[in-house]
């Protein structure tokens, strides 16, 4: 059994170790009486504990670092009911908690989890985040770099458009009609003038 599988259930005493997650909750085996049972995620919350840090006087440190000052400790594990007895032996274990913003009852549950862990034999470690395989770079080929397109258009002056006479447009049949009419009338106009001049 791994630490990295262990997690507390709000609610819920002892540790459990997580067996699988759903979407609606997670299947759970009690450290205590190995049951196993079905833990809803809209009841309960779940906390890993690789997860959980405790405030010190520095900064904050994961529980595994007070469990493993735990275990290297030769101070007995005091009775979880004495509150001045747990205080004195964190004191003494790990001397830097801020016993401000640890509270006793936080304490009781380090010294239970800790009885829970070492009963199971379980290995107080993190897991270690899983490698990266180291890539290779690539050997990176030189392209020639395209050479700048000159923009003539930008540095010379702008030209006139040349006018040209776009394709006209279907137009309906009368406009047709009108245009061809008037058309013609200067056609037989200029024609008539000829005929009179002679």
């Amino acid at each position: 059994m791994e630490y990295s599988k262990i997690v507390a259930v709000t609610g819920l005493p002892g540790l459990y170790e997580l067996i699988s997650s759903k979407t609606d909750g997670a299947i759970v085996r009690s450290l205590d009486d190995k049951a196993t049972r079905f833990v809803s995620s809209r009841i309960h919350n779940f906390s890993h504990l690789e997860s959980i840090e405790i405030y010190t006087t520095r900064d904050n440190v994961n529980l595994v670092d007070i469990l493993k000052a735990m275990d290297a400790s030769n101070e007995k594990l005091p009775d979880e009911k004495d509150q001045a007895g747990l205080k004195k032996y964190f004191e003494k274990v790990y001397g830097d908690i801020d016993f401000g913003r640890v509270y006793s009852s936080d304490l009781k549950k380090m010294v239970k989890w800790f009885s829970v862990l070492k009963n199971n034999n379980i290995e107080l470690k993190l897991s270690e985040p899983p490698a990266e395989p180291e890539v290779q770079p690539e050997p990176v080929e030189e392209k020639k770099k395209p050479e700048p397109v000159k923009a003539k258009k930008a540095e010379e002056k702008p030209k006139e458009k040349k006018k040209t006479k776009a394709a006209p447009a279907e137009e309906p049949k009368e406009k047709k009609k009108a245009k061809a009419t008037t058309k013609e009338k200067p056609k037989k106009e200029a024609a008539t003038k000829k005929n009179k001049k002679k």
